[in-house]
Formats: C-alpha cells, structure tokens, sequence
C-alpha cells in the first residue's frame, strides 16, 4: 500500500515538472528580457519620460493631450506606488486633472515590462493589452473631464515623490542594481504563476476551462474574468503564465482583455493609496468604471473584433 501511495506521488511530481518545465521555458526568455527593458527604462529614459509629460502642460491641447498623456503613462516604468507621488508633483505644478487621470491609469494598467512580458501571450493579445490599456486612459481622462465638472477629483494630500534609488556613478552598475531589484520584486510572483499554471493543466481539465471562458459561455466568462481579476492578480509577470495555460485551455481572448484590465487596476496590494489618493466616492467610482470598462473590452474583442 505504502509502495503504490508513493508511486503515485513519485507520477505525480512527474506530470508536474512537465507541466512547470514546458512553463517556464516559454516564459523565462520574456521575463529576462522584460526585466532588462524595464531596468533600461527605469535607468535611461525615466527621467526623460517624465519630463515629456510635464512639458504637455504648456501645450494647449485640450482634449486632445489625452492621447499623448495615456501614451507616456504606458512609456513610464514606475508602479502604482510610483505613480501616484509623481501625479502628485505634477499637480503641484498645475497639470490639468484629466491628463493626470490618463497618464495615472494607462501606467497603473502597463509598463514597457509588462507589455513585453505579455508578448509571450502571442501578437494578438499583445496588441490588445496595449489598445485597451490606452483606450482605458484617455476614457478615464473623459469621465474626469466632462464628469467632475469644477470639483477636484484627486487629493494628493501627504504624496511626496518617490527617493531616486537609481544613484550609482557607473551606468552599468545602477542598470544592474536596478535588474536585481525587479528580480527580487518579480521573481517569486512568476515562479509561483508558472506552478499555479502548471496546477491548472494538470488537475483541471480542459472542458472545465472552456465551460468557464469559452466561446459557447462567453457572456458568463467576460464576468468571470472580470471578477476574478480583482483577488488573483498580485503581479503581472506572475499572471501571464496563468493566462497563457487559460487561453490554450480554451479561454476566450474577450475574457483575457477583462481579466487584464481589472486584475492590475484593482491589484489588492495598491488599493490603500488609490483610495487615498481618491477619496471614497471617487474610489468606488474607480471599481466601477473599471470593471464596466473590462466587460466592455472583453465584448468587443469577443464580438466585434471576433478574436
């Protein structure tokens, strides 16, 4: 009895290994390299990306600075905790409140190393991470706009910005500094996305994910994805082994885009300085607007686009 118990088990670590080996190497080539062009973003262009942005604001665009606004958001390669002092700063000196929406959300959303992870999803999801996430905040840059009237949306109230850690006199020194931090600050989320999604091809069967998120449910599925977006997704880097098991498993691309809408922009860990930085009112009108959003993504990429 005791031999056959360990058998299976001994099976078991097999089918596993099988599983996260086949993982893994197809996610370890993005993660690399996403992490470089993140770090040489971080290091070289960061400071530059910010500058850009400051200069739209003796631009007189009006509406129009949304769209270079949600651009630089998704050029910028801070996180949520970065994002929201810089915002901050930028109020200070007088950016209008929806380009500020836009650039904050669009680079809540995606940064250049996230957007090069999810290539490892294949063009097309690559392409519709990063519409979406645009699209996302130029529309949130238009609820501010026309929605909020003359009342402020943002309290910035107790934001400073962030300490520059990238400091060493030696560029190859602060770029390699830089790349041992987004190790230390990615690297257990994608090993444990690439066992969770080795867990999932393993004990849940195919038929299982496709009556979830496939094409014959794909109603219930957009809701799923949208749902589970908000508790699942912790870091980007570790969900895209999740999402490249789901969608070979029968997920459809309409659910993918729910589930990476509201998954980054509800990311339970930033949820504090949202909310700070928000208010409560505005801060349940962020969830709703988002996940609205999501669904709606998720419905014209399924329907409409008929990826």
């Amino acid at each position: 009895m005791t031999g056959s118990f360990t058998e299976v088990i001994r099976r078991e670590c097999v089918y596993l290994w099988y599983y996260f080996d086949i993982q893994f190497r197809q996610i370890a080539g993005y993660w690399i390299l996403g992490m470089a062009l993140g770090s040489a973003v971080s290091v070289f262009g960061k400071e530059k990306i910010h500058r850009l942005f400051a200069a739209l604001r003796e631009k007189k665009l009006g509406v129009l600075g949304l769209i270079p606004a949600s651009l630089i958001g998704i050029a910028s390669p801070l996180c949520m905790y970065g994002t929201i002092p810089i915002a901050a700063s930028f109020a200070e000196k007088g950016m209008r409140e929806d380009w500020l929406a836009a650039f904050m959300m669009s680079s809540i959303l995606l940064n250049p190393q996230l957007l090069f992870y999810s290539a490892a999803l294949g063009p097309a999801a690559l392409v519709i991470r990063f519409a979406s996430c645009f699209v996302c905040g130029i529309a949130t840059g238009l609820c501010v706009r026309y929605l909020c009237g003359n009342k402020s949306f943002f309290n910035f109230t107790g934001f400073t910005p962030p300490a520059n850690r990238d400091t060493d006199h030696h560029l190859l020194l602060r770029f390699l500094k830089n790349m041992g931090r987004n190790i230390k600050a990615t690297g257990l989320y994608v090993l444990a996305g690439v066992i969770l999604s080795a867990l999932f091809q393993r004990y849940v069967p195919e038929d299982t994910m496709a009556a979830l998120f496939g094409k014959e449910n794909r109603g219930f599925g957009l809701l799923m994805a949208a749902t589970i977006g908000v508790p699942l997704y912790m870091c980007g880097g570790g969900t895209i082994p999740l999402l490249m098991g789901w969608l070979q498993n029968g997920m459809t691309m309409g659910s993918a885009a729910a589930f990476m809408i509201t998954g980054p922009a509800t990311k339970i860990t930033n949820m504090g300085a949202v909310k700070m930085a928000l208010g409560l009112k505005n801060f349940i009108f962020y969830l709703v607007f988002t996940v609205l959003f999501a669904l709606a993504s998720g419905f014209l990429v399924d329907y409409v686009f008929l990826f």
